[in-house]
């Protein structure tokens, strides 16, 4: 192949029977599984200097070098949607996010989406996955809050490194149902695909380990505000653990139910920190509560005995 490759890694193997594509995916969060795979059908990784199949069960020991080539010109066309820049450097993007704004384009969300306002304030980003270019981490998309986006190659790497050993400052604001004991804890419970119901996620044994720390800040009669910090990433989990013991998030349709005192879950990322990139400097940002979450704040407390 006479390409031009922006990174070239090795490492040796160091499980058994776990799937090539899966195992890379694990290794490199930031290669999707369904990229992992494209790049092993075309050749790009290989197993001990053979190309092989993405179904591929490693062995300890085997050498496993992968070459990502240049990133394909993006195919989304540039949206001038609003963005609330908290900050931005020649590596990254810090936005807070509105509810409602889905962050990458996917079934049913192709147009209108974080990615498409991003690429027309920063036309420049070119990183990984021609569909999700920038995007390090995400959030669902009724989901308020701070988020990073990379602008180059290289900063994408690091900040995905960073997600990776969980060095990177999480910190949510979450309205559950219910009074929540003890006030302080972690949630320890596996998270996979919901067996019933394939597009929600389930607290099941075969599912993958999730950690989330809560802290409560305040009781309002019905119901607990915490400060979450998920010590690991994935898919739904703050809402699928607090449902899990009982305290599903207010106006979580998915997990707990609908509410009259709001038209969305009470979910906020109002903390971000990580190290730049380019300085290794350590940065933390916030966003305070939006408004519709500070109104149907101030709706309950009225009258309520607060904590």
């Amino acid at each position: 192949m006479n390409r031009v490759f922006r990174h070239n890694f090795q490492l040796i193997a160091d499980k058994s029977g776990i799937r090539l594509d899966r195992y890379v995916s694990e290794k490199y969060p930031e290669l999707s599984r369904t990229r992992a795979q494209k790049l092993i059908e075309e050749g790009y990784i290989t197993v001990n200097s053979r190309i092989v199949k993405p179904s591929y069960k490693v062995q300890p020991g085997d050498k496993v070098e992968i070459r990502i080539p240049p990133p394909v010109p993006t195919t989304i066309t540039p949206e001038y949607i609003p963005l609330k820049i908290i900050y931005e450097d020649s590596d990254l993007i810090v936005i807070d996010k509105p509810a409602g704004l889905t962050v990458h384009p996917a079934p049913g969300h192709y147009t209108h989406t974080l990615v498409h306002a991003v690429l027309a304030h920063a036309p420049d980003i070119a990183t990984g996955d021609s569909q999700r270019p920038g995007i390090v981490h995400r959030l669902d998309k009724n989901t308020s809050g701070l988020i990073v986006v990379a602008r180059n190659p290289v900063s994408h790497m690091n900040l995905a490194d960073q997600f990776k050993k969980r060095e990177v400052t999480k910190v949510y604001l979450v309205l559950v149902q219910g009074h929540v004991a003890p006030e302080e804890g972690i949630i320890e419970a596996n998270i996979g695909r919901n067996p019933h119901n394939r597009k929600t996620m389930a607290v099941v044994s075969r599912g993958r380990e999730a950690r989330t720390a809560y802290k409560v800040i305040r009781y309002v009669d019905g119901y607990t505000l915490l400060e979450v910090r998920p010590r690991t990433g994935r898919t739904h989990q703050i809402r699928v653990h607090l449902a899990a013991i009982g305290h599903p998030v207010v106006g979580d349709e998915t997990y707990g139910g609908k509410t009259e005192i709001l038209e969305r879950q009470f979910l906020h990322a109002y903390r971000l920190g990580f190290r730049l990139p380019s300085s290794g400097k350590y940065v933390e940002f916030e966003s305070p509560l939006p408004g519709d979450l500070s109104q149907a704040l101030e709706k309950i407390s009225q009258d309520k005995n607060v904590k």
